[in-house]
């Protein structure tokens, strides 16, 4: 029996059903893409950290003492990587500055980011910063680390607008966890002020 132009209602339905899969296949890929970026970003992170405190370890070692090691030796301690932290659509939110022990967040200066807006205060604040602030007191308590090596943050605010968080005291381990508890932070509440506008 040769088949005309037109599909059978089964055809229609097999046809209906195959683009219903690979259309939520799409969005299995989209999200997995979006993992594995931030995962990129996280580890790039990590390298930067590592070879900013391998040089200076290695300046540190070297005991130079001529005035031009003394002036690089200073400079690779104060020295900041910048990482953009920027929404799905590539806009900017924020720069993140990583130094030898801390972080600092500054929001790009086109965004206004209230701290009231959540996940703000509910996540990254509360189930974050302040988890880990609590983890290395009890730590500090116990007499497992030294207590000016405990994490510690600071927000810088004008009214309720965010201005910069500064994170001390900060390890390798948890670099990757805070770049990405703050780059999605921010990209939620940015999704939340968009909506209102």
């Amino acid at each position: 029996m040769v088949k005309g132009p037109f599909m059978s209602i089964e055809e229609k339905k097999d046809s209906a059903e195959k683009i219903k899969r690979l259309a939520e296949f799409k969005a299995i890929l989209e999200k997995k893409i979006q993992a594995e970026t931030l995962n990129l970003e996280g580890l790039k992170t990590l390298l930067e950290f590592v070879d900013s405190m391998l040089l200076e370890r290695g300046f540190q070692r070297a005991k130079f003492s001529k005035v031009r090691n003394k002036k690089e030796r200073a400079a690779s301690t104060t020295s900041r990587a910048v990482f953009p932290l920027k929404s799905l659509s590539g806009e900017l939110l924020a720069n993140l500055h990583v130094s030898q022990n801390s972080m600092k967040i500054t929001p790009a200066k086109d965004k206004m980011f209230n701290v009231k807006t959540p996940p703000f205060q509910q996540f990254l604040i509360e189930r974050v910063l302040s988890k880990m602030q609590e983890k290395d007191s009890k730590a500090s308590q116990k007499g497992e680390m030294e207590a000016d090596k405990t994490l510690s943050y600071e927000l810088s605010l004008e009214g309720d607008i965010l201005q910069e968080i500064i994170v001390k005291n900060i390890t390798a381990e948890r670099l990757r966890e805070l770049k990405s508890s703050v780059h999605w932070t921010l990209e939620k509440m940015y999704e939340k002020t968009k909506n209102r506008r």
